[in-house]
């Protein structure tokens, strides 16, 4: 894994973390389609995404170059988060950038009343696992994990099963305090 781009390497390259704009679209799906295996959706997507959802999506920027990219929303009815996708650069990968990222997206006033944070993942998706539960671990919380969109019923066998992860998040209150201490 590269370690070229440190985190917190202040006296060299600041990196940024902010809501997306639409005109950051382009660079979102090039960075998708560099994240093997991530599944490809349209630039339009990207574009929706970054304006109709930039409060609960985020971006990692240095110098003007997207390091990462995570998509989310709230769901409709439900106090839960849910995150579609993560995607950070083969340059920035290693660096504990994915849970950054969540870290500061579920501290936002978007996301206040988030009881859950929850995801989907395949079950070969190594990276995706680690991600979560290390985030997980950092809460204090327990992950779960239960097969919810299947290979068979709902993507007609071209897709492997998707598991639904669901992580409890902290109050508000006492999300900001135990995401600082972490």
């Amino acid at each position: 894994m590269p370690r070229d781009l440190p985190l917190d390497d202040r006296t060299d390259r600041i990196l940024r973390l902010r809501k997306p704009e639409p005109t950051d679209g382009p660079a979102i799906w090039a960075l998708i389609r560099a994240c093997k295996p991530l599944d490809e959706n349209s630039l339009y997507c990207n574009l929706v995404q970054a304006e109709h959802f930039s409060d609960t999506c985020i971006l990692a920027e240095r110098e003007g170059e997207i390091l990462g990219w995570i998509s989310g929303h709230m769901i409709p009815n439900e106090d839960a988060l849910f995150i579609w996708q993560v995607a950070v650069s083969p340059k920035a990968r290693g660096l504990g950038l994915g849970r950054r990222m969540l870290h500061d997206l579920i501290r936002r006033e978007a996301c206040r009343d988030a009881r859950q944070l929850r995801t989907t993942i395949t079950r070969d998706n190594r990276a995706s696992w680690a991600l979560f539960r290390s985030l997980a671990r950092h809460l204090g919380g327990e992950i779960t994990a239960r097969p919810h969109y299947t290979r068979t019923e709902h993507f007609a066998g071209r897709h492997a099963t998707e598991h639904l992860v669901t992580i409890p998040l902290p109050p508000a209150a006492r999300r900001t305090s135990a995401l600082r201490a972490a």
